[in-house]
């Protein structure tokens, strides 16, 4: 009988002090499950560390390695973008290179996969190591994505999961340039179901994560999935033209009927800058969205591929046919 053939897709970029405990790490898991066969995916996402050479060696003593290598960083959901369209078995796993996400928990979603669901999401209990201001941040942003997107995207998860090959190739034909995998995954569909986990601290390293690339990993989960910052803004203009109006009457009566003498250079500044500055943000709002769509409207290809090493020829056609579009 013929093995069940499964990809782990790992985005790397500069971790070389990663690579040997993860190597050592996940192929003492995959090795022990004999009835299954697996190929380890790793996009090099511009590396200017030995992350790439490291890899090079794993793969001329391990065929089960597969590298593609981009020609600059191209970011972290792309390179997952890149694995994924490669992956050739009949589930995908994604797994971050810093330990943080344990390939111990890999059996674990094999079998719910085998129960019937589509989509293994790793849930979070804890995640060690990472400072107060972070996971306040992780928290309320995992929260208030809930709340202001159409769709219901697990809290607590990141892009660590398993999805089968309905899925994938689902995935494939989404072909947005600012790229939110996990609201992807959810926005797709079928049966999901999730798995709880310690997240531990990472191996080595600094966090490829800072504030400003989860800022923007923000918006592109907030503007994929949700119009609702548009609404606020025409709420917001439909709040201060009433306010205004009001105003504008106090005005006439203080100065018709009540006789008052109407001053104050103190409340037009005030006004002034209150309405200037719920303007800029509005217009801010509108500038989100459309530099989305002049992303999208530029139809450049997500990434490009300097090398590949021990792809199939499968693969190879991919990449090719990857090519031919740039």
């Amino acid at each position: 009988m013929e093995k069940q053939l499964h990809s782990l897709v790992f985005p790397v970029y500069n971790e070389e002090g990663n690579l040997n405990e993860l190597y050592e790490k996940t192929t003492s898991i995959i090795d022990s499950l004999d009835e299954y066969e697996f190929e380890m995916i790793f996009v090099n996402d511009g590396s200017f560390d030995r992350t790439l050479e490291m890899l090079k060696e794993y793969a001329s003593k391990d065929n089960r390695i597969k590298i593609i290598s981009f020609s600059r960083n191209f970011g972290h959901q792309t390179a997952i973008t890149a694995g994924i369209d490669a992956s050739q078995g009949l589930t995908a796993i994604i797994l971050d290179s810093d330990l943080q996400d344990p390939p111990s928990l890999i059996p674990k979603m094999i079998e719910k996969w085998k129960e019937g669901y589509n989509v293994v999401y790793a849930k979070r209990l804890r995640r060690k190591g990472e400072s107060f201001f972070k996971l306040i941040t992780a928290k309320l942003f995992y929260r208030m994505l809930y709340l202001v997107t159409r769709i219901n995207i697990p809290l607590d998860t990141g892009d660590f999961r398993l999805i089968d090959r309905y899925v994938i190739d689902c995935l494939r034909q989404l072909p947005e340039r600012n790229r939110y995998i996990r609201g992807l995954v959810t926005w797709i569909g079928f049966r999901q179901t999730g798995v709880e986990y310690e997240r531990d601290q990472r191996h080595w390293g600094k966090t490829k994560y800072p504030f400003g690339k989860m800022m923007k990993l923000a918006l592109d989960g907030i503007s994929s999935f949700s119009v609702l910052p548009l609404k606020l803004a025409s709420y917001f203009g439909f709040a201060m033209a009433f306010f205004s109006l009001v105003y504008i009457l106090y005005i006439f009566y203080v100065k018709f009927f009540a006789k008052g003498l109407v001053q104050g250079w103190t409340s037009t500044v005030i006004l002034i800058s209150l309405f200037g500055g719920i303007q800029l943000i509005c217009l801010g709002i509108i500038g989100e969205y459309i530099a989305r769509i002049f992303d999208e409207s530029k139809k450049r290809p997500l990434y490009i591929i300097k090398e590949v090493v021990n792809l199939s020829d499968k693969q190879k056609e991919f990449i090719e046919e990857r090519k031919s579009k740039i």
